[in-house]
């Protein structure tokens, strides 16, 4: 493995995401001094926080799966999990409701899974489950170590033992027919393949390795943190700054101030601040422009779909809603052809509903609830652009209220009392390219060795992290990519279970 030469005893830190902290905890346990540096006013990045009206919003992801992860980054400075969080765990992780008026819990538990399969699709579908169940273990085993949790170098170390494993698993063929050779029923096939809009292609063209995905969602399980998702980079903040790490909040990054193929300072707004080594998480756009290039291509990076949400504040809930509920429309493969090729948005829309205070009531006012609406949406170089949404939002903030009102939650408009909207506008506000905070699509030339690395020619000693680069997009790979940066200053070091790591 690469890593960075020469001094590395300070390193920079820019952002104070997930990625970030990630980065500051195993960096701080290999004994390097850390500062961090946020444009916000405390952590989080994604993970933000927006307090109104007596209710605690979580800005940024809702569901927590691979809680390992985040207990191997504070076990880096000898911190513990139980000790910094209070984790939920999630039951059902998922309720799924569908256009034809059934729904289905979906279980972590095998046995309680398998039942409520057979109670809904028959016992064959059940037996399919099972069978599905063991080639999605199999499946992480195979990928984790060897193609999630590892820095590359060269597409050349993909030629292991563990390639032909994975091929033997039918991971590259097509995830929505590698899920249909075990369960046949469409709407079975939707729980278990939904997960590939995270990486920003169609069930239909998705690489079945991706299936890991649900492996991590209806295996590995769901949880909450008590006092909302925003608590996990609190409380990573406050290990690390427990444990050394300097955190200059309220500073934008302007420039790096460098020597030859070295970065010498990180320069913000108010002061310089001078380094051995420097990791960046911000977008790529922004990485690239503070580094001076962008690595060359052959092909221009396509960037995932992007998201509409509306967080409600309310009056009342709906009891038949549970933390997270997807709600499927009807239409299913025309839903990814609109929001990946054609631009529109979506004419029958599948939405994931989650409901926070129905395991914490402490984010919202006593007798008031907590709702976020994620409606996926094209992003600007696919779909309206920013200019288009000014306007657009207003209006489609009306019809995703009517469709709510005729599913799932009839009197919604008039329950509202503290409202938030958050646009492709937004998202492009905040730096994120194509106007999503799903960075760049998993599509194979953007996978594993060939997705941006976080090595940047050029410079020796900056590192990349976030989901724009290795591993890629969603909490458990965001924290992932942390490791991974901090091992290219740090090498590779013994993990909290006493294993190379």
């Amino acid at each position: 493995m690469i890593t960075v030469k020469g001094p590395v005893d300070h390193v920079v830190v820019v952002g104070a995401g997930l990625a970030g902290l990630a980065a500051t905890l195993h960096l701080l346990g290999a004994g390097r001094r850390v500062t961090v540096v946020e444009r916000e006013s405390g952590p989080g990045g994604r993970a933000g926080l927006l307090e109104s009206g007596g209710f605690r919003i979580d800005t940024g992801p809702t569901v927590l799966t691979m809680p390992d992860l985040v207990e191997e980054a504070f076990a880096a400075v000898g911190d513990r999990l139980a000790d910094r969080l209070e984790l939920i765990s999630l039951d059902p992780a998922y309720r799924a409701r569908f256009a034809d008026g059934s729904q289905l819990d979906v279980h972590t538990d095998g046995a309680a899974m398998e039942a409520a399969v057979e109670q809904f699709a028959g016992a064959r579908q059940a037996v399919g489950y099972r069978r599905l169940r063991v080639w999605l273990e199999r499946l992480y085993r195979v990928q984790m170590r060897r193609f999630i949790d590892a820095n590359f170098d060269s597409p050349l170390q993909l030629a292991h033992p563990d390639l032909a494993r994975l091929a033997a698993l039918g991971g590259f063929g097509r995830l929505d027919a590698r899920i249909g050779h075990f369960v046949s029923d469409e709407r079975l096939r939707r729980v278990f393949s939904f997960q590939a809009l995270y990486a920003g292609v169609p069930p239909a063209r998705a690489l079945a390795a991706y299936a890991v995905i649900a492996y991590m969602d209806t295996i590995a399980g769901v949880y909450f943190p008590k006092g909302g998702m925003h608590a996990l980079p609190r409380a990573m903040a406050d290990s690390a700054a427990e444990a050394g790490a300097a955190f200059r909040y309220g500073q934008t990054v302007t420039r790096l101030e460098r020597s030859g193929d070295r970065i010498t300072a990180v320069v913000t707004d108010q002061e310089r601040i001078p380094c051995d080594a420097v990791v960046l998480t911000p977008d790529l756009p922004v990485t690239y422009r503070l580094l001076g290039r962008s690595p060359h291509r052959p092909l221009r990076l396509r960037h995932s779909p992007s998201a509409v949400i509306l967080h409600a504040g309310t009056d009342r809930t709906w009891p038949d809603l549970a933390h997270h509920t997807i709600s499927f429309g009807a239409a299913w493969k025309s839903t990814f052809r609109e929001l990946t090729r054609t631009g529109e948005l979506m004419s029958d829309p599948s939405l994931l509903i989650t409901r926070p205070t129905a395991t914490d009531p402490s984010l919202s006012p006593p007798g008031k609830h907590l709702h976020y609406v994620l409606a996926p949406c094209p992003n600007t170089e696919v779909g309206p652009g920013v200019r288009e949404w000014r306007e657009l939002g207003p209006r489609y903030r009306d019809e995703l209220l009517a469709e709510l009102e005729r599913r799932e939650m009839p009197g919604l408009g008039a329950a509202i009392e503290e409202e938030g909207l958050v646009t492709p506008v937004d998202w492009t506000a905040q730096g994120h390219a194509a106007g999503t905070p799903f960075s760049v699509a998993h599509t194979f030339p953007q996978t594993g060795p060939f997705r941006p690395r976080n090595l940047v020619r050029g410079t020796v000693n900056a590192v990349l992290a976030g989901c724009g680069t290795t591993p890629g997009v969603g909490v458990p790979t965001v924290l992932i990519s942390g490791k991974l940066a901090a091992q290219r200053i740090t090498g590779p070091r013994t993990d909290w279970r006493g294993t190379a790591a």
